[in-house]
This record gives C-alpha cells, sequence and structure tokens, in this order.
C-alpha cells in the first residue's frame, strides 16, 4: 500500500513539475479573410471557388514566451494566398503561400521564436512562408472582447473592422459560417471596414472594404 501511495506522489509530482515547465503565452487575435465569415449558405455558396483564398492572420503577444524566450509586447502577421476558399470542405486550399511580417522591435532570439510561434499555431496556413520582412507592427483592439480592432504592417498590412450590426443582416439567416483559421480562447465575427496587403511574395495584393470578412479575439497556448 506504501508503494502504491508513494508511486502515485511520485507521479503527481512528475505532472507538476511538467506543468510548471510549461511555457504559456497569450494575446490578441484577428483574422480577414476574401471571403464572407459572417453569412448565410446562400452567399456562402457564391463565394466558394470564387473568393475567400486571401487571408490575413496576425497575433499580439500580451504575455508570455515562447521557445524559452519572452515575446511580451511583440507581434507577427502573416498574408496568405491558398489554392481554394479557406474553410470550403471540398476544397483544396494547401499548400498555401504565406508571407510573414516580424515586429521590428524584436531582437535576434525573438525573431525567431516570433517565426515558430506563427507556424506553430498557423499549421498548413503557414507551412510554406516565402518571404519575411521586419517591419513596424501596430495591432490595437479597442477594448476586450470587442470587435473594434486595426492591424498595420509597415506598408504593406493594413486592416480595420468594427462590431457587425443590425444593417450586415442581409438575408436575415446570417451566422458564423466559418470558424478562425487558427485556435482561439475567443473570437467574434467583425466586418472588415478595410483589408489590404500591398506586398510582395504571393504574386497578387489586395484592397477589400466592407466584407463581413474579420475575427476579432484572444489566444492562449502552452508549449511543453
Amino acid at each position: 500500500m506504501r508503494k502504491v501511495l508513494a508511486t502515485a506522489a511520485i507521479a503527481a509530482l512528475c505532472l507538476l513539475s511538467t506543468s510548471a515547465l510549461a511555457q504559456q503565452i497569450k494575446g490578441e487575435y484577428v483574422e480577414t479573410r476574401s471571403a464572407d465569415i459572417y453569412t448565410g449558405q446562400c452567399f456562402a455558396n457564391g463565394e466558394m471557388g470564387l473568393a475567400g483564398d486571401q487571408a490575413i492572420v496576425a497575433w499580439h503577444v500580451k504575455e508570455g514566451s515562447w521557445d524559452g524566450v519572452s515575446l511580451a509586447g511583440l507581434s507577427v502577421v502573416g498574408a496568405v494566398k491558398a489554392n481554394a476558399t479557406l474553410g470550403d470542405p471540398f476544397g483544396k486550399p494547401y499548400p498555401a503561400k504565406s508571407v510573414l511580417m516580424v515586429d521590428r522591435k524584436a531582437n535576434e532570439q525573438q525573431r525567431q521564436a516570433l517565426i515558430n510561434f506563427a507556424q506553430e499555431m498557423g499549421g498548413e496556413l503557414l507551412r510554406h512562408v516565402v518571404k519575411v520582412m521586419d517591419v513596424p507592427i501596430n495591432i490595437r483592439i479597442l477594448q476586450e472582447h470587442s470587435a473594434s480592432a486595426s492591424v498595420h504592417a509597415g506598408e504593406f498590412v493594413k486592416v480595420e473592422t468594427r462590431a457587425i450590426g443590425d444593417k450586415d443582416h442581409l438575408c436575415g439567416n446570417e451566422d458564423t459560417f466559418y470558424p478562425p483559421l487558427t485556435n482561439t480562447t475567443h473570437a467574434m465575427p467583425a466586418v472588415a471596414l478595410t483589408d489590404q496587403y500591398q506586398g510582395q511574395g504571393l504574386n497578387v495584393t489586395w484592397t477589400l472594404h466592407d466584407k463581413r470578412s474579420a475575427f476579432v479575439g484572444t489566444f492562449e497556448r502552452k508549449q511543453l
């Protein structure tokens, strides 16, 4: 009996030690797509295969570390061009091409940690990075759990969002048709007043306005 209790105590201690060693990172997240994510079935069907193959994903780290490096106060942004509508269960969007924009304030270790973090969070979305740029990044969410946000990454990315209102219901049966492209702890659909990528590397640039194509939220992740 004593041996069993001792073994259980050791196992519990190991779990606590592993938990203590886990690095936790959390912050704010903004996403835009070139297709509406808050929409009805008929509108979504109309865009599938024609739009939704472009996306911007942005993370601002409020606290925490990745790869043993503190990333508090830093940001990273990805622009993506896929082969089909992202989220379409019948499409084949991958492999996608992406460009990463890394916070210019980061030192060499933080820069690599931000790249690794973004690729881990983005998965297949950011698997094939064709270009990495060091730029000033400003990500701002007006208040917690608010759909109003802005993202600026150098001269290449500009995103402005607002909350969805009554006038944004066009067919009456709108819902969050597509989930966010990455894991979040909270995400609210929003209207992208401006969704812009004007950089190189993707063989395409875009400027879109007034689409129900954004998410604004938070993220939290542990790295063992």
